[in-house]
């Protein structure tokens, strides 16, 4: 039976939980997310092994499997998606920011420099004269676990 190497495109399944067994991604239909619209992928993932566009653990760990197998594959933070950086918190005054900017805290936005360069953020908190701001990804500093399927070899 074929197995899959760096290079090749393969479609797969998969459910990723934080440790508590929260649902935060997942290929499946019925996967378990309590969120009416969840964002999660309907059916399989494709994913190009070795071309960094999946977590790079996950990758390697497709390869060398078969259609039909299945493993499960705890990712620590640090390899996930970062440790949580106290230094990616930060304050702006509002006076620096545009006039009709008025996020409330939980709001997820997108910031741009003088160069034009953007920085998603997720708005901590928000008071009359500055606004705080976590550019952490919001799984960082979370260990996730990956229960997953290769379904074909494209």
């Amino acid at each position: 039976m074929a197995q899959a190497k760096n290079g090749d495109k393969v479609r797969i399944n998969y459910t990723a939980t934080l440790e508590d067994g929260t649902v935060f991604d997942s290929t499946l239909e019925d996967h378990g997310c309590d969120a009416d619209d969840c964002g999660c992928a309907d059916g399989p993932r494709e994913v190009t092994l070795g071309a960094g566009e999946f977590l790079t653990a996950l990758e390697e760990a497709l390869v060398g499997m078969s259609p039909g197998e299945k493993k499960k594959l705890i990712i620590p933070a640090e390899e996930a998606f970062g440790e949580y950086d106290e230094e990616r918190v930060f304050t702006i005054p509002r006076t620096d920011l545009p006039e009709d900017l008025n996020p409330d805290v939980g709001d997820e936005i997108v910031l741009v420099n003088e160069d034009d360069e953007e920085l998603g953020v997720v708005v901590i908190e928000v008071n009359e004269t500055d606004i705080t701001f976590d550019a952490n990804h919001p799984l960082a500093g979370e260990d996730v676990t990956y229960d997953f399927e290769l379904v074909e070899i494209l």
